[in-house]
């Protein structure tokens, strides 16, 4: 795939994700009798617009990202449907929005790829391979894999990221064997004549509405639940400022998602799996509490809840300012990072 064709591959794709995210926003908004005098996917100068009702929606040139302007948001307004007129219950409501949307997109999408799939995959051992370890430390075929090192198993997902991530260290694992749960101590994961970390295969589940929908949740939750752990290792430093990626780098990564795979089949559903990290990372990546962010909005709902009045709103803006500029500095870094990797 060439660059270009790269380019606005990964365009529609942020896009999507940022449309469907401002439009949680914005539909909670109204849902909840808030005036939005704008709707705007993109940033910079307005490439086209139009206006209706009250609201004015606007394209905008550099696809870096969107916003929902609410009467009242930013700054104090009389306007009974302004945003501060409204209860801080609703408020919230309104905050969260935007990140839910973008795990229900993740949901929408995992339900999509999973009716696509020729079988479910449980986390049920159906046997191991020739030259398997851990088959060894206790693990038995049909028992339905619980727990790793105490971190629950929803789906293959998790699974994958478990073993990959802590490969030939000893695992505490809990099993589901004959209805009890049994925990195994010190169990090695390793295919000795491939040098693998996954040494055996799992048994694959009817497809039906039910699993189907079951299936979906849980791998939302566990591709929620990886990011979230990837995130940790970044704070507690087992991950550095040199293993992030910037728009340049997903750029890449999408390019090498849209052409991975011998059919046009393979070739949408690896871009379509991205795209499903992609929209939960950036549902889970809002809702903490750093500055500038929806989560740290929250926060300041909370802080006034509890308090009974709010924050000062110039104070509340100065915190997100700064959040805001430290987040610019740090893509601007992250991207003259990415953009040195790919021509060095």
């Amino acid at each position: 795939m060439t660059t270009i064709w790269s380019i606005l591959l990964a365009i529609l794709i942020f896009g999507c994700i940022i449309a469907i995210h401002e439009f949680g926003h914005f539909i909670a908004a109204k849902r909840n009798g808030i005036q939005v005098n704008e709707f705007a996917i993109g940033m910079g100068p307005k490439i086209f617009r139009f206006q209706k009702g009250e609201t004015l929606y606007s394209l905008r040139l550099f696809p870096v990202g969107g916003f929902c302007s609410m009467e009242g948001e930013d700054a104090e307004s009389k306007n009974a449907r302004a945003f501060d007129q409204k209860p801080v219950w609703r408020r919230m409501i309104v905050v969260l929005a935007g990140a839910f949307m973008n795990l229900v997109l993740g949901f929408v999408l995992l339900i999509a790829t999973t009716c696509s799939d020729p079988y479910l995959i449980s986390n049920t051992i159906h046997g191991f391979h020739e030259q398997a370890t851990s088959n060894t430390c206790g693990l038995q075929a049909g028992d339905t894999i619980v727990s790793l090192n105490g971190s629950h198993i929803f789906t293959i997902t998790d699974l994958q990221y478990k073993l990959r991530n802590e490969s030939g260290e000893p695992f505490t694992v809990v099993v589901e064997r004959d209805g009890k749960k049994v925990k195994l101590q010190d169990v090695t994961f390793r295919d000795q004549e491939n040098n693998d970390w996954l040494d055996f295969s799992l048994e694959p589940q009817q497809k039906t509405v039910f699993h189907v929908l079951s299936y979906a949740a849980k791998d939302t939750v566990a591709t929620g639940k990886l990011i979230w752990m990837s995130l940790t290792e970044l704070v507690t430093g087992k991950y550095g400022i040199q293993d992030l990626s910037g728009p340049v780098g997903t750029v890449e990564v999408i390019s090498n998602a849209a052409t991975a795979g011998a059919t046009a089949a393979e070739r949408i559903s690896s871009v379509l799996h991205l795209t499903i990290f992609i929209t939960i990372n950036v549902g889970i990546f809002n809702l903490l509490p750093i500055p500038g962010l929806d989560g740290s909005r929250f926060w300041f709902l909370f802080l006034e809840a509890i308090r009974r009045k709010p924050v000062k709103k110039e104070h509340e803006a100065l915190v997100h300012l700064v959040g805001m500029a430290a987040l610019f500095l740090l893509m601007i870094v992250v991207t003259v990072q990415d953009v040195t990797r790919i021509f060095h």
